[in-house]
């Protein structure tokens, strides 16, 4: 199954820090049923990435315009497919 990457940069703090538990909340659920393989916070505060595992860039960037950061636009996205040289 592919992996596809969201990089996703703060663009407006103040609304960020207002949706970070929902945001939160929103990933879990991709989260438990395995179609997000990992994500995090960048450790300068600019935004964070998350890592999709899904069948197609069409199913990861449909997950992720619903994220309340995304859709809310306090981050803007940039969607790319990713091979990973992780073993399965």
């Amino acid at each position: 199954m592919p992996y596809f990457i969201a990089f996703l940069e703060t663009v407006d703090k103040k609304k960020d820090a207002e949706l970070l538990d929902e945001h939160k909340a929103y990933l879990k659920k991709y989260l438990d049923n395995g179609k997000i393989y990992a994500k995090g916070p960048f450790l300068d505060h600019s935004g964070g990435l998350i890592i999709y595992k899904v069948q197609d860039e069409e199913e990861a960037y449909a997950i992720a315009k619903e994220d309340p950061v995304i859709k809310y636009q306090s981050r803007k996205m940039i969607l790319k497919e990713w091979k990973s040289t992780f073993p399965e």
